[in-house]
């Protein structure tokens, strides 16, 4: 059964792909956060109750141990090793699981980066919290870690367990949202954040800022495939959910998408999802192939199969209240 597993602010909805059904809706009392797929486990990272882990699909649920806040912002699964998993916090802090994300122990040393003193959310200035955990697919000693907001840095992992962190370089985004690997890429990334969008080839030691026809630069999800060049060798085809500003994105409702493949940003206007006033930012996923594309926003959940030509939305029953909220996650499992 391929499955999607979206979550927004008050609940975990799991909808059968093949059937164009939801096959739960789950509601937690705190704030949803983040989703991830780990082996035979759902994860799901809350504001207030931690790291939720269920095995059977959502019906019911227990807290993972060892992550000491109780907000849980982001997930990450190692792609070499699905029992291998990441977890950020508010304050940050990054915690590593190697069964299936039952058990994390904490990776210390983030907060001890030069730039830890600038970090700052603005909503909540006293605090940040790291907002996502990349692993290299090409390097599974490598992590690539956003705080928002503040910095952009990596991790290198020791064979004795511990860690090294790298700080920021002056290319990278200070306000990230997301940054995308892709398995057939490595070396490669691409980062949607507040302060615009950004792409590394050498695994985050340069990041370059192509920004020509991306009207809108508050930037907040992206997903890429790779779409083959008559050369024989491979182009990004990357899509982007941006707005002018958070306040658009989240709180107002006019968000766009757009698309790029190695030349000038091409926004996706009438394509069969809904884009501009009346809609938040949408949180993306690649598909199991280079053309196929997944969107969430608050008008529910749509899929293109030919890289943003056209949209079409699983025609799946949401709750009423889904249109006055964001996505906060996204995981497809074909």
């Amino acid at each position: 059964m391929s499955t999607a597993y979206a979550v927004y602010e008050d609940a975990l909805f799991v909808v059968d792909l093949d059937r164009a059904s939801m096959v739960r809706e789950h509601p937690f009392d705190s704030r949803s956060e983040c989703v991830a797929v780990a082996d035979d486990a759902v994860l799901v990272g809350t504001f207030e109750h931690g790291l939720q882990r269920s095995t059977d699909d959502g019906a019911s649920w227990e807290r993972a141990d060892g992550i000491e806040p109780d907000a849980v912002t982001s997930i990450a699964v190692a792609p070499d090793d699905p029992e291998t998993v990441y977890a950020g916090t508010e304050a940050s802090g990054v915690y590593r699981s190697t069964d299936g994300g039952r058990t994390f122990e904490r990776l210390d040393g983030l907060t001890d980066l030069p730039s830890a003193d600038e970090w700052s959310f603005p909503p909540r200035p006293d605090t940040h919290h790291v907002r996502w955990i990349e692993p290299d697919p090409a390097d599974p000693d490598l992590l690539h870690v956003a705080v928002e907001a503040g910095a952009q840095v990596r991790a290198r992992l020791g064979e004795d367990g511990g860690v090294d962190w790298e700080p920021r370089v002056p290319s990278a985004r200070r306000d990230v949202h997301t940054i995308i690997t892709h398995p057939d890429a490595g070396g490669h990334a691409w980062v949607a954040a507040g302060d615009g969008y950004a792409e590394t080839a050498d695994a985050g030691e340069s990041w370059q800022h192509p920004q020509a026809g991306l009207e809108h630069t508050y930037c907040w999800s992206v997903a890429v495939g790779l779409n083959p060049a008559s050369t024989g060798r491979w182009t990004p085809r990357v899509l982007l959910s941006a707005a002018t500003s958070a306040r658009e994105a989240h709180r107002v409702g006019e968000s766009y998408l757009y698309r790029r493949e190695g030349g000038a940003w091409e926004r996706l206007d009438d394509r069969g999802i809904p884009t501009g006033e009346g809609t938040y930012r949408a949180v993306l996923a690649r598909g199991d192939d280079e053309a196929t594309f997944w969107a969430a926003n608050n008008h529910g959940l749509y899929r293109t199969t030919d890289g943003g030509d056209a949209w079409t939305e699983i025609d799946v029953s949401w709750p009423e209240r889904l249109g006055d909220q964001t996505c906060r996650g996204l995981t497809i499992v074909d």
